[in-house]
């Protein structure tokens, strides 16, 4: 009983200290992405999700926190998608069924399923708005919003996830968590008004690609850069949570950032864009329900005790540009 305990609270501990930095954009990228796709929704749905948007920003990095209490929740945020070999997007089916019948469901969720998980979150939320369940809708979008900023991110396309496979150990939340945190606040999410997917399983694998052609620039251009720079210039220590922390300079991070030529940038605008299309297009597939009328007494927004004030400020000059 006394190990059982022990186990449980080493976890607790690792979770506390480490989840923030971990996996997926880190918790400050992905609730800005989730409340900036507010902005990007149409009239008739702003309305519900810019009165619930402390919620749908708050939880977004509720499925990365699942995945220190659920074995099946880590899959479901990549795909390894060059195990399957030198052309995998040829080898690897779009079809859930027609992959598990030629790798079988075990291979499928030790490599990742990502894209059809994405598939599922689609169908869910379609649904949700269907049954015009107020708290689904919510809790679906959020968690939609998480997988598809994941599939945005180069490195939850490859087996080499955080460089352990070329001595670059760590990158992983380098490029998602610690440039964000340093440059988020002047990217322009500006990034126009949801538009309706015809084909939301077609465009999954395509961000799926595109995200993968990046791989080679994100491990490349920091070994690189690795080459340029001396440990103590390489590596700073700041506060953290009251705590010193050993994390990459602000100059390392400038030098990275300039080198990938503002690709994190764009591939956070471009998720975004693409969680307002989703939201969208699943809306749009439920018969455009009018939002007004649900019943949303039973949904318990966050209180937030540290607003993020840039992205409240960005999203009412994209409101104020929308009116105009």
């Amino acid at each position: 009983m006394r190990k059982i305990f022990s186990v449980i609270f080493i976890a607790f501990i690792l979770f506390v200290f480490l989840a923030p930095f971990a996996y997926s954009w880190g918790f400050f990228a992905h609730k800005r992405i989730n409340y900036m796709a507010v902005f990007t929704l149409p009239s008739e749905m702003i309305g519900f999700y810019k009165k619930h948007i402390h919620f749908i920003s708050e939880h977004a990095v509720d499925p990365d926190r699942r995945r220190y209490t659920n074995a099946n929740e880590g899959p479901r945020h990549y795909i390894d998608i060059d195990h399957f070999g030198p052309s995998p997007f040829d080898s690897v089916p779009e079809k859930w069924t027609d992959a598990v019948t030629k790798y079988s469901e075990d291979t499928l969720k030790v490599y990742g399923t990502l894209p059809w998980n994405l598939d599922l979150m689609m169908y869910n939320l379609s649904d949700a708005f269907k049954k015009q369940d107020a708290q689904k809708i919510l809790r679906t979008s959020t968690e939609l919003g998480h997988y598809i900023a994941d599939a945005h991110v180069p490195l939850h396309t490859t087996q080499n996830h955080d460089g352990q496979l070329t001595n670059q150990k760590g990158i992983h939340a380098f490029w998602e968590s610690r440039i964000p945190e340093l440059m988020a606040d002047n990217y322009n999410y500006f990034v126009g008004k949801a538009k309706y997917v015809d084909k939301p399983h077609e465009l999954i694998w395509q961000i799926i690609r595109q995200s993968h052609t990046e791989v080679d620039s994100v491990l490349g251009f920091e070994a690189q850069l690795n080459e340029q720079y001396a440990p103590d210039k390489k590596y700073a220590i700041e506060s953290k949570r009251k705590k010193s922390v050993k994390t990459y300079s602000e100059a390392y991070t400038r030098a990275y950032n300039k080198m990938l030529n503002g690709m994190v940038e764009r591939r956070m605008c471009a998720a975004v864009y693409t969680i307002g299309c989703f939201w969208y297009t699943a809306w749009v597939n439920a018969g455009q329900p009018d939002l007004n009328k649900l019943d949303d007494k039973m949904v318990t927004d966050p209180v937030v005790k540290k607003q993020d004030t840039v992205a409240a400020k960005i999203g009412k000059e994209i409101l104020r540009g929308h009116e105009e």
